[in-house]
């Protein structure tokens, strides 16, 4: 199998539930955009900026957050300097374990200052954003329920719109950022949708299972099994200590978007098989 059809065979694996229409965004991008992304990643040195962290009530939701933790190991692994940038109470959940860009929950500017100076002090090598929430056209915030969420999740869209390095998103459900890259197309889903684009969009049922897309080819053309030592399970008790709640049940489950880790561990089972790392 080429890497071509090896992306689009990931691709569709990545929509095969559809709970949340991805299908119909998947429709809308050019077949390839796992294996364009991962070109993206391939090779990199430098710093990777990582957004994530989706605000339910006072806490976080456990789509986004287990993700950015596969692509920061895995990127670290190849050498990489990640750094995952997040609001509170994420951040401090995390600050013990991880490189934390601490994001401004609620910025006068839409925190345009401080991506300006961040990205110029840092000159990331990549940008990507996963399930982090998208501005909508009137500027604003919104979940999936349509509740105006803006004073809690913090700006996260002007480190891909400055940037001058490649954007990557990663979303579930049309108002994550990167989703304005098709926002015609998915106008019509039942969702505020996310005007912010970016270089390469990734559609998943959930989130977190597109960072395991993309690290498939990181993985598959370093010869190194990124994913094999990675427990969404182990991962999820993680942030449950911390405080995470399931965003789609708003419970303090060991559940992702209402599905439990098993759902996690066969998609990275069956990306694994793809890509020869897991023998039948």
């Amino acid at each position: 199998m080429n890497d071509q059809t090896l992306s689009e065979t990931i691709e569709a694996l990545l929509v095969a539930r559809n709970p949340r229409q991805m299908q119909t965004a998947r429709a809308a991008l050019r077949p390839g955009y796992y294996l364009r992304a991962a070109e993206l990643l391939h090779g990199l040195r430098g710093t990777v900026l990582i957004g994530t962290g989706f605000p339910v009530g006072d806490t976080f939701e456990t789509d986004g957050p287990v993700g950015a933790i596969a692509l920061y190991q895995g990127l670290e692994a190849l050498g990489a300097q990640p750094v995952i940038a997040c609001a509170t109470p994420l951040a401090d959940a995390m600050a013990a374990d991880y490189r934390i860009l601490a994001l401004d929950r609620d910025p006068a500017d839409g925190g345009e200052q401080a991506a300006t100076t961040w990205l110029a002090a840092n000159s990331p090598a990549a940008v990507i954003s996963i399930e982090r929430p998208g501005r909508t056209t009137d500027g604003r915030y919104y979940n999936m329920r349509g509740e105006d969420i803006s004073s809690r999740c913090g700006a996260f869209d002007p480190f891909l719109t400055r940037a001058t390095c490649p954007t990557i998103g990663i979303g579930d459900g049309g108002n994550e950022i990167g989703m304005g890259k098709i926002a015609e197309a998915i106008a019509a889903l039942d969702i505020r949708v996310a005007v912010t684009s970016c270089d390469e969009l990734l559609v998943a049922d959930v989130s977190n299972w597109g960072a395991y897309g993309l690290l498939a080819f990181l993985a598959l053309w370093s010869e190194r099994d990124l994913l094999g030592a990675f427990s969404p399970l182990a991962t999820l008790r993680y942030l449950s200590e911390r405080g995470s709640v399931d965003g789609v049940t708003r419970k303090n489950t060991l559940t992702e978007d209402g599905m439990p880790p098993t759902e996690g561990d066969a998609v990275i089972g069956e990306i694994r098989r793809l890509t020869g790392f897991l023998r039948n």
